[in-house]
């Protein structure tokens, strides 16, 4: 299944320069903190944080994602070692590292190469670092003292902002997997040649109509199709294909159609007043056979048999396409290019 590159690297670069916005805030808040506290020295290590935020627009002005990621990790690695040895375990830094390990597998899973073994070195390191900041700040003062109420607020932020940190990178990681889901599912029900539903689309359609009590399912084949591509080759025979089922989905617009297989195509119909459902497959019949298939100097008339049958209680749908595989196959045996109900 093709991918929407497009869409894959629109996503990647809407969170990175989301995250990057986000973190260059985040230190800038650092830097509030830091002033009214009057901790001068944090106020230094924080602007020289703000300054490489500002550099790492560069890489993403250069559509430089994975190395952004990566040079990101790696300056949270050193500023939260740093910031934790300056000021003590308890200021929340650490808690840093847990979001981490969330980026490091989002990453992988956007990288070209989906390296899963990196992104377990980054949690392993991850945990490492967070282990060894805290054993040290246990058995060592920090070397710069905060106030308590500094200390309390930045826990408190950092525990948040770890939090919403996490649930925000699997809501986009969440977002994209349900998009990727719903592109398979359709892609999985449509006919790649005709791109119209496939057998796989029936069966849902079955599934998920309530009422079946007015339904009609129809089946048609292309008559001597084999012929066709022995004459005239099988780019012609998929040529042909195409245009019936153009034709069909455009002639019974308010109608289910799918390619139930080679040449065989199932229709289902709703039974209105309007018009009776043997008179629009009708019309669906004769307008193929007035339709001339022309392509690359070939030039052809085709014609279908239609077999049609309505929809019987708890019936399935196997049953259902059998009985209309049997009215279809009495037309053929009674001189093909008809319909048969």
């Amino acid at each position: 299944m093709a991918i929407n590159k497009n869409q894959h690297y629109k996503t990647i670069a809407k969170t990175c320069y989301t995250a990057n916005i986000t973190y260059l805030i985040l230190r800038v808040i650092y830097l509030i903190l830091f002033v009214v506290a009057e901790a001068y020295t944090l106020v230094i290590v924080d602007v020289i944080a703000i300054v490489i935020y500002l550099l790492f627009f560069l890489l993403l002005k250069k559509k430089k994602y994975y190395l952004y990621a990566l040079c990101c990790g790696n300056e949270f690695f050193i500023f939260v070692s740093v910031i934790t040895l300056m000021i003590g375990f308890s200021s929340g830094f650490p808690l840093y590292l847990i979001g981490l390990c969330v980026v490091s597998f989002f990453t992988s899973y956007f990288s070209k190469t989906k390296n899963i073994k990196g992104s377990v070195v980054w949690v392993g390191l991850s945990l490492a670092i967070f282990l060894t900041l805290y054993f040290v700040t246990k058995f060592s003062t920090p070397f710069y003292e905060i106030e308590a109420w500094l200390e309390m607020v930045l826990f408190t932020m950092h525990a948040i902002l770890v939090f919403a940190f996490i649930a925000a990178y699997l809501v986009v990681f969440l977002r994209y997997a349900l998009s990727l889901e719903k592109k398979i599912m359709s892609e999985s029900r449509t006919d790649e040649l005709t791109q119209i539903s496939n057998r796989y689309g029936l069966y849902d359609y079955f599934e998920d109509e309530e009422d079946k009590s007015t339904l009609m399912l129809a089946l048609f084949d292309i008559d001597d199709f084999k012929n066709i591509n022995d004459v005239y080759g099988h780019v012609y025979g998929d040529f042909v294909l195409k245009k019936v089922a153009d034709l069909t989905s455009s002639i019974l617009s308010d109608a289910f159609v799918c390619r139930y297989g080679g040449e065989e195509f199932v229709i289902v119909l709703k039974e209105t007043e309007n018009e009776p459902l043997f008179d629009r497959l009708e019309k669906l019949r004769t307008s193929i056979e007035q339709e001339t298939f022309e392509s690359d100097g070939v030039k052809t008339k085709i014609t279908v048999t239609i077999g049609g049958v309505y929809y019987q209680d708890d019936i399935t749908l196997e049953k259902w396409v059998e009985l209309a595989d049997q009215r279809m196959y009495s037309g053929k045996n009674t001189g093909k290019n008809k319909t048969v109900i």
